[in-house]
């Protein structure tokens, strides 16, 4: 089986195409390096830097002859599509269809989606929030996402390739970007590995359903053969707030920095977990670790890279 990775340079879509190669799948990588790396790139991988939006897209397509597209591409920070909703959409709604058009062109059998869990919830009206929650985003990052499940679906209905939607909770663990404004866990790493001080916004109770990457990695993997069309919320459906998350790291990196506040930040949801037993039913998929755990196999990870930086 072929199957043609987007964003496969970035966090998530490089772990998966790791897996993917790793199980003898043909892979290939479309990234434009925006926000991923290619030293997270396989040697085994064909690799194309390329923007989604890229008409060089359908020569791609014409070329690897994909049978599964794998679509992790996307503008993914929530505040950067508030202040552009523009530019969030062209990347996000505009660069998936682009894809999905590419799909119709070159008898692409399946596609398997990144989506989002919080961000397509909202504020909960109940916890955990299963996949029949209300769809009520905060964000035109949500939106976005929300609108490419449905344009999937019309591109079920309309020309029978079917998808596997995977709505996030809040993914970490190993390649996670630790500069950037999202990620809690790989900022909080770096930092307390670092020994820098590592600011709390708000007081520290806000909630996620935090899941280690190589979970979500395995319901990619699942997802290659699921036989219908569907979409999983893939969590653990277990809260954890980001005061617990910081005295973790901070007991695991064995870090002398205090616990200080800041200000928290406009729009924050308080509140997110999932409800993930349908994926559990029907893709036979359950997350293996706990927070404790993943957290411990970050901190490994950054505590090499740390080293590795220093010795180059």
């Amino acid at each position: 089986m072929k199957i043609l990775v987007t964003g496969g340079a970035g966090f998530i879509g490089s772990n998966v195409a790791d897996k993917f190669i790793q199980e003898g799948y043909k892979v290939t990588i479309v990234d434009n390096l925006s926000t991923g790396l290619e030293a997270n790139v396989s040697k085994e991988a064909k690799f194309f830097r390329v923007d989604i939006r890229s008409v060089v897209i359908n020569k791609i397509f014409e070329r690897t002859k994909p049978d599964v597209l794998c679509h992790h591409a996307a503008q993914i920070d929530v505040r950067k599509s508030t202040a552009d909703p523009i530019f969030d959409a062209e990347v996000n709604i505009v660069g998936s269809l682009n894809l999905l058009n590419a799909c119709i062109k070159h008898k692409v059998k399946k596609v398997i989606f990144a989506s989002t869990g919080g961000a397509i919830y909202g504020e909960q009206d109940y916890f955990p929030a299963d996949e029949n929650h209300p769809a009520n985003p905060l964000s035109p990052y949500g939106a976005a996402k929300l609108s490419i499940e449905k344009y999937l679906h019309f591109y079920r209905e309309t020309y029978g390739i079917d998808f596997v939607s995977l709505r996030y909770a809040n993914v970490y663990g190993p390649r996670q970007n630790p500069y950037g404004e999202a990620g809690v866990v790989a900022i909080f790493a770096e930092r307390l590995l670092a020994e820098k001080e590592t600011i709390i916004n708000g007081d520290g109770t806000q909630t996620r359903d935090f899941v280690f990457v190589e979970d979500v990695v395995e319901s990619n993997l699942l997802a290659l053969n699921y036989p219908k069309s569907d979409i999983f919320n893939i969590g653990t459906g277990k809260e954890t707030d980001i005061n617990r998350i910081f005295r973790l790291l901070k007991k695991t990196t064995g870090s002398k920095q205090k616990e200080v506040h800041a200000p928290p930040k406009p729009g924050e949801q308080q509140r997110s977990v999932l409800d993930c037993s349908k994926a559990g039913r029907l893709l036979k998929w359950k997350p293996r670790y706990s927070v404790d755990e993943g957290l411990a196999k970050t901190v490994e990870y950054f505590q090499k890279m740390k080293k590795y930086t220093a010795a180059v």
